[in-house]
């Protein structure tokens, strides 16, 4: 079994047809960048997290954001804190406190965007602690992986679907 200290990661770039500040300003609204975790789905074993935000919606350094939900039925419970927010390049969030859940005791989640000649390339990462004690570290050490792959790839490719679908009319509009 890893120790708790042990930082395990994961990440994805995809290319997306938009500008950066319309990347950036479609993932620094959390109800986007989120939105695979607000919907039930089999990776959360018919789960779902809630949001609560502070005044500033997650789009400040400091701002907090309050997930509650379930997964496989049992309650879970996260706060993030904003911690690095820089227009249109790059944002960064993770766990404050200790957080309720169930294969991650601890996570660093965010994106960065670069431009190219078709728009953005966008690229998702998240560093993550696993528990150690024997059961929740086991099933950690299965699916935590699974997760950490799952969640980057949909935050995404929910960005690049957002924006393949609005390209070819913006660019019937330019003709």
């Amino acid at each position: 079994m890893p120790r708790t200290n042990d930082v395990f990661s994961h990440c994805i770039t995809v290319p997306v047809p938009a500008a950066p500040a319309a990347l950036f300003d479609f993932l620094d609204d959390p109800r986007q960048s989120g939105m695979h975790m607000s919907n039930r789905s089999a990776m959360m074993v018919g789960g779902k997290m809630d949001y609560m935000f502070d005044d500033a919606q997650g789009r400040a350094v400091g701002s907090k954001i309050t997930m509650t939900g379930s997964f496989a039925g049992m309650g879970l419970t996260v706060e993030e804190v904003v911690t690095v927010r820089e227009p249109p390049w790059r944002k960064i969030w993770e766990t404050a406190g200790t957080p309720s859940l169930l294969i991650l005791t601890w996570y660093r989640m965010g994106f960065t965007i670069k431009p190219n000649a078709s728009g953005s390339e966008l690229t998702v990462a998240l560093d993550y602690r696993r528990p150690c004690s024997l059961l929740a570290g086991l099933l950690a050490w299965l699916a935590a992986p699974l997760y950490a792959r799952w969640c980057v790839s949909r935050m995404a490719n929910d960005a690049r679907r957002k924006f393949e679908t609005t390209a070819p009319a913006t660019r019937q509009q330019e003709l």
